[in-house]
């Protein structure tokens, strides 16, 4: 078939008992590659979507039209998710699978994008193994007792598929739903996870991330294999329950220099990539403003490479280097410009993704609560006009 190349536990709801079954015994395998269809290793909706634009793309494949999804398409944009999601806490609705479900379907439904992802956050597993955290409306994720000696990596504990059974029983709902929509599993990146951790809460500058990543580094590397081996089994829970590719997010690596990240990060991301590879299922890297990371962060094991808005698609292509899909990256406040704006820009994206063995469309960052959504339903659609072969 002609085709275009990519290239253009706590709160748990009631009546959740715990899930018994373990990880698989092939979910160590590893060097198995995104490109290749792993043999009786897929879940029943892996095999499904298996052909979608959006895996296609994510494998360098010749695909119909360039597929599109939206980091927090599921989110404070839609009306329909403040409706459902009203007097519930941000981590409550991340433990409940028919809420996660519905949440998880509406930009589907609304906006006919090419992939859906996974509703829940990054702290979710940490919660799950019982540390005292919540998310804070407008503030984010708060940590009551930070971790920032070597008696405090204790309460990392292993993070086995019963902590998080709610997120086996949603995926298992939204795959029954999603037909041929592949569902995009997610965690937070180690160094993402050991800021919040360590600092207590966001932070502008994360003086005591780095302090003890410069000061203590063994420390350092212990609490990131710590939070490796946690985020990995997150997203071997996510694979095995039919999640057909898996995003690391590491939000807020772009704070650090590329020699800090290649000595002090980048082993615990290899680790994480390394220990779902067995499942073939593509895995994306992403953070925000990691220009200067770029090609990294592909070094680190992923297939498709995530790249922000302050960086053209054709030169993101020259740092990463050959052998990478890549993933966005419309700027997301061109969304609040006229309807011709936002096609001008999105159509300056494409351009630069001409000649890419590999493209996802996306935006460099998140959809953001302001957004009117229908600006999003129109960009969706006309991708999908402009690209389709």
């Amino acid at each position: 078939m002609r085709g275009r190349v990519g290239g253009t536990g706590p709160l748990c709801g009631e009546g959740h008992p715990p899930r018994t079954s373990g990880f698989p015994p092939h979910a160590k395998i590893l060097g198995v590659s995104a490109n290749e269809r792993p043999q009786g290793q897929q879940t029943k909706q892996q095999s499904r979507t298996y052909d979608s634009a959006f895996l296609r793309a994510c494998r360098r494949e010749p695909v119909p039209h360039t597929p599109v999804w939206f980091m927090r398409q599921a989110g404070r944009s839609l009306p329909e998710y403040l409706k459902v999601r009203e007097g519930i806490p941000m981590l409550e609705s991340c433990m409940r699978p028919e809420l996660v479900t519905e949440i998880t379907l509406q930009p589907v439904r609304r906006h006919k994008v090419d992939a859906a992802i996974y509703f829940s956050d990054i702290v979710v597993p940490l919660k799950a193994i019982g540390l005292d955290l919540d998310i804070k409306p407008g503030v984010g994720p708060v940590v009551a007792e930070p971790i920032r000696t070597r008696a405090d990596l204790a309460r990392l504990r292993d993070l086995t598929p019963e902590d998080v059974h709610y997120v086996t029983e949603a995926i298992g709902m939204l795959t029954a739903e999603l037909g041929e929509t592949p569902l995009i599993g997610f965690a937070g990146a180690p160094f993402t996870l050991a800021s919040y951790l360590v600092e207590g809460g966001p932070s502008r500058s994360h003086e005591r991330t780095k302090a003890m990543m410069y000061g203590d580094p063994q420390l350092w590397a212990d609490l990131l294999d710590r939070l490796a081996e946690i985020t990995s089994a997150f997203l071997k829970v996510q694979i095995e329950a039919g999640a057909s590719a898996v995003q690391l997010f590491d939000s807020w690596v772009g704070a650090l220099a590329p020699a800090d990240y290649r000595r002090s990060v980048m082993p615990a991301s290899v680790k994480v990539f390394d220990a779902v590879a067995g499942y073939g299922v593509p895995r994306i890297h992403f953070g925000v403003g990691t220009g200067e990371l770029l090609g990294l962060m592909g070094e680190a094991g992923a297939d498709v490479v995530g790249v922000d808005w302050r960086v053209p698609l054709d030169e993101a292509a020259r740092r990463v280097g050959p052998g990478k899909a890549l993933q966005g990256n419309l700027d997301p406040a061109v969304l609040f410009a006229s309807t011709e704006v936002v096609e001008a820009k999105a159509d300056e994206v494409l351009a630069a993704a001409k000649g890419l063995e590999g493209h996802v469309f996306n935006l460099g960052h998140g959809v953001m609560p302001s957004m009117d959504p229908d600006a999003l339903t129109r960009l969706v659609e006309h991708v999908h006009t402009r690209t389709a072969v």
